[in-house]
């Protein structure tokens, strides 16, 4: 190989624990807010938008306007995905997610102060699909560049739970919207949520994003940023520049040589699966559980609330499991879990019983959901080149949600008015979301401990830890060093 990567210096060194705990929160912050705005309005489109914003005498049909609405969000993602990734990649990371969070975070205040369908007519649904375009636009690149950035700072034996943070802050995000619609439904009648109350967590997210970008203001650029050969003065040089001096270094010679296409595959697909099953879990089904199934509002808020917990536990451990044993092998194992488990808890929660949907729905968001995310992020990243990640990471994680996350919950909800209320749409949607990121799994290379300043992708037999790394390397005929393994 052009370079040793198990004797590699590891630049995350560079930097302090003070240094790695101000990425930590930044990345947990950023990730929070865009999941609080966006499970916000899921959560409002399932419990109030239909009447406030798409009024009908079809229940069912306000209902899945409401849901068009919510994957309106996520046509703008894929454009925001490329032009703050490139600007990343070019730049550096720390910058650019300043800029992410202040459009994301003033775009979800304004939709607090949205006129209603009553009050302007159709100009206010038009005013909310602007909204969320803008913020659909620096979301697109939010969550990729705090993944990118907090993976660039943790040290590399440590990258799947410090790594697992990011879906911390999803989880956080999650949590933060459902406890303020469980307190609002609990504490207001349902009138005095449609005439103002809905408003209340959309204008108190202003409260994070502040406190988010004052830390990031305070934060030190990525220590492999700043050590990846072709940046010259924090900026990188261009592809004309590079080809200049590229005969002078093997690394930069292979990035630029790099012929792309599978890393980018491999990443999409485990991006899809659990995209898809986030939106399925997370936004459809508690639309299913308050408007098909007719439970209380109560208990969809609530069992996502209970669900948010219990994955503070799940998250860090799977990102625990990932560093001992690899991120090949723990997606395999836990997408396998989630296809076992999918169709007889999607039973349970379509039996409506309270006690039945809450079983159903924990479990299911833990293996389909959770599980998946906290393997994500930092897998995504370690699967691409220093050169380009940033932006290859935002447009594989953007242009698989567009297609699973803002389509899959109108098509649930198209499905289930068409069967009558039937659960079996929804269990076959999640499964074959969970087989294809289980396929990705099975095809991807070993990626654990990869040094991140190789400006080239991933390819078989680079990872340095785990045995599920040494096995590959033996079965590829490249060579062992046990002694640099354990050293790092």
């Amino acid at each position: 190989m052009a370079r040793n990567e198990a004797l590699a210096a590891d630049p995350a060194e560079q930097r302090t624990t003070g240094d790695l705990a101000r990425a930590a929160v930044s990345g947990w912050l950023g990730t929070a807010l865009e999941f609080m705005d966006f499970q916000l309005y899921s959560l409002a489109a399932a419990l109030v938008f239909q009447t406030i914003f798409f009024p009908t005498d079809a229940p069912g049909m306000a209902i899945i306007l409401a849901m068009a609405t919510y994957g309106v969000g996520y046509i703008s993602r894929p454009l925001g995905a490329w032009y703050f990734g490139h600007l990343g990649d070019k730049i550096g990371r720390r910058k650019v997610l300043f800029y992410t969070i202040l459009l994301m975070g003033v775009s979800t205040t304004l939709i607090g102060a949205l006129p209603t369908y009553h009050q302007v007519g159709a100009l206010a649904p038009i005013i909310l699909v602007v909204l969320r375009l803008a913020q659909g636009f620096g979301a697109g690149a939010e969550i990729a560049g705090a993944s990118v950035m907090l993976t660039e700072y943790a040290p590399r034996r440590r990258r799947g739970i410090v790594g697992s943070l990011v879906a911390l802050g999803t989880n956080s995000g999650t949590l933060g919207a459902s406890a303020i619609w469980g307190v609002l439904v609990a504490t207001l009648s349902h009138d005095d949520i449609v005439n103002w109350g809905w408003r209340i967590p959309f204008l108190a997210s202003v409260l994070i994003m502040v406190f988010a970008v004052w830390v990031r203001f305070n934060l030190k650029e990525s220590p492999v940023f700043e050590a990846r050969e072709d940046v010259v003065d924090g900026v990188a040089v261009s592809k004309e520049e590079l080809a200049q001096v590229a005969s002078n270094s093997n690394v930069l010679a292979e990035g630029l040589s790099e012929r792309k296409g599978r890393a980018f595959f491999e990443a999409f697909f485990l991006r899809f699966g659990q995209a898809g099953n986030s939106g399925m879990v997370q936004t459809y089904l508690i639309s299913y559980i308050t408007a098909t199934l007719l439970l209380a509002p109560s208990v969809g808020t609530n069992v996502v609330i209970t669900s948010s917990l219990v994955g503070f536990i799940t998250v860090p451990l799977v990102g625990f499991l990932s560093d001992k044993f690899g991120r090949k092998l723990m997606y395999m194992v836990m997408s396998s879990i989630s296809l076992i488990l999918v169709f007889p808890m999607i039973w349970m929660i379509a039996t409506a019983q309270v006690n039945a949907v809450f079983a159903g729905y924990i479990i299911i968001h833990q293996s389909s959901v959770l599980a998946l995310a906290s393997l994500e992020n930092l897998t995504m990243a370690e699967i691409f080149g220093a050169r380009h990640r940033y932006t290859q990471m935002a447009l594989a994680k953007e242009i698989a949600a567009i297609i699973a996350t803002g389509v899959g919950p109108v098509v649930a909800a198209a499905l289930v008015v068409a069967t009558g209320g039937s659960w079996w749409p929804i269990a076959i949607m999640i499964a074959i979301f969970t087989a294809l990121s289980l396929g990705a799994s099975i095809v991807m290379p070993e990626v654990a401990g990869r040094d991140l300043t190789l400006l080239n992708d991933s390819k078989p037999g680079e990872a340095i830890i785990g045995p599920f790394a040494r096995r590959e390397r033996i079965k590829l005929g490249l060579p062992v060093d046990d002694e640099a393994m354990r050293a790092k």
